[in-house]
């Protein structure tokens, strides 16, 4: 395997849109998400128009995990002006899950958030999906508290780590 992560430019949006959807698709059978009771969640809701908006009009950092020329894990950042940033989609393909490309992704947005002079890291996660919250936690998350919105079948999770 020969391991690179790099920038996301705009012709691989449409090879992470599927990496995106495949990632999340295994959370959304594990929890009973369906494009019809969660039409807004990552693995249904993720589009080449919507990050393409990300990356040309928000100007969200973007970066891919690579095996070769395949992108098989992905994250993005979205930059607020308070210092912070929100980490958004981190994810790995179900075939390379357990190789620790999650903690490799998850090390670089640090850096690279640490780059954009972030001093604190954000992230929304499923609630209930108790071995995510643990894993992050691994990693210096705290958990700051849940919302419900009418929307989505399951709670909102908010995490922060200060970097």
């Amino acid at each position: 395997m020969i391991i690179i992560i790099r920038a996301v430019y705009e012709e691989d949006i449409a090879e992470c849109v599927n990496v995106i959807r495949e990632s999340f698709s295994t959370v959304a059978n594990e929890f009973g998400f369906t494009i019809e009771n969660a039409p807004r969640f990552t693995a249904f809701a993720t589009t080449k128009e919507r990050l393409n908006w990300h990356l040309a009009r928000e100007h969200r950092p973007m970066y891919a995990f690579f095996d070769k020329e395949t992108i098989v894990g992905y994250y993005s950042l979205l930059l607020l002006e308070n210092k912070e940033c929100e980490l958004n989609n981190l994810c790995v393909i179900p075939a390379y899950r357990h190789n620790r490309i999650g903690e490799k992704l998850l090390k670089d947005a640090f850096k690279i958030a640490k780059e954009f002079n972030c001093n604190k890291i954000n992230i929304g996660i499923v609630e209930e999906n108790k071995q995510l919250r643990k894993w992050y936690e691994s990693f210096g998350f705290v958990h700051t508290g849940t919302k419900k919105f009418d929307f989505f079948p399951f709670t909102c999770g908010y995490m922060e780590k200060n970097l």
